[in-house]
């Protein structure tokens, strides 16, 4: 019999600081710009921070490491149990929306860690971002334990636990100000360069077409302005939009961008005083592009929801689609013409 099977579970959690050091820090600049953020994950099990007993509270995270962190360095002088399951590496809000940080993932979590037999109460503390997904009866029916919904922020755990388990109307408030938008801008703002790529090689490729076929030096003459105005809709619908997003009108983040890439392609035409009928062109693919881009900030935001979210893509994707079709239609035919 391996000797860890008679040593009780607690004795085998793992303590963890509650200061970051070095390498948590760089490994979250590192995801905040998307690299390696698919296996930013911690193992999922039962630590411990500080000296936790059997009457100390027992707080839940996901397994995405960015959320353990900023976790575990808000739990500094506390003696607590940290239940991690399993999300597959996603944050508390997304995991609860696709149903990892669901009722039945806490449920086997409660079990596999024999947390019955390591503390004596019956509550566990839940992050309210995962009320989505969470159902505290179930829970409660299966295992014994209450679910208590902590504060949206972590920030916020000691003095909801010295209140006596009570949150205020500040902590249960969600908050999406310009600051914590901006945050989220490098990881779409990398992952989508491979988009933009195809669009800068596409505008380079056709602006060599005219009259009489396809000539080298009609690229060199004329492809600086639809690229111009390809990395302005890109900048418009990953950067702007995200940052002025709740200052434009219209709920649909797909107009939002819309909005923006009209805004864009406007300013473009002024700068350049390009040909009518091309500007009209790239100012549907300035539509397509700032719309899609910042259609995808809603997987980020906390002002959607999942159904609002699949509603909104059932319109806003055919929008997108038919006003790039009809843009690169208009722009060789503005090379023809």
């Amino acid at each position: 019999m391996n000797i860890n099977e008679l040593r009780p579970v607690s004795a085998m959690a793992p303590v963890v600081s509650t200061k970051l050091e070095l390498p948590d820090k760089m490994g979250a600049v590192k995801v905040r710009l998307g690299i390696g953020r698919d296996h930013y994950a911690v193992t999922p099990g039962l630590y411990k921070i500080g000296k936790p007993d059997s009457q100390s509270d027992v707080l839940v995270s996901a397994n995405y490491k960015l959320s353990f962190d900023v976790l575990r360095k808000n739990l500094t002088s506390l003696n607590v149990w940290l239940l991690v399951i399993d999300t597959k590496g996603v944050n508390v809000w997304c995991s609860a929306g696709k149903g990892t940080f669901g009722t039945g993932n806490l449920v086997n979590s409660i079990k596999a860690v024999s947390l019955a037999s390591i503390v004596k109460h019956r509550r566990i503390i839940v992050p309210q971002l995962a009320a989505s997904g969470v159902a505290a009866y179930p829970v409660k029916e299966q295992t014994g334990f209450h679910v208590t919904f902590g504060p949206v922020r972590a920030l916020d755990i000691k003095r909801f636990i010295e209140a006596g388990y009570q949150a205020s109307p500040a902590m249960r408030t969600v908050t999406f100000p310009m600051k914590e938008r901006a945050k989220l801008i490098p990881v779409d703002f990398n992952a989508n360069l491979p988009r933009l790529l195809i669009v800068v090689a596409s505008y380079f490729f056709l602006s060599g077409l005219d009259k009489t076929g396809f000539l080298f030096a009609n690229i060199l003459r004329t492809s600086t302005f639809p690229i111009v105005n390809a990395l302005g809709a890109y900048f418009a619908g990953i950067v702007v939009a995200p940052l002025f997003l709740p200052w434009m009108p219209f709920r649909a983040f797909a107009l939002k961008g819309a909005c923006w890439g009209a805004i864009m392609t406007i300013l473009m035409n002024y700068l350049f005083h390009a040909p009518v009928f091309e500007s009209i062109a790239i100012g549907f693919v300035n539509l397509s592009i700032a719309s899609f881009l910042t259609m995808n900030f809603t997987g980020s935001s906390t002002y959607t929801s999942l159904s609002g979210v699949k509603k909104e893509m059932k319109w806003a994707i055919p929008f997108q689609v038919t006003a790039l079709i009809i843009g690169a239609i208009l722009f060789i035919l503005s090379k023809l013409i």
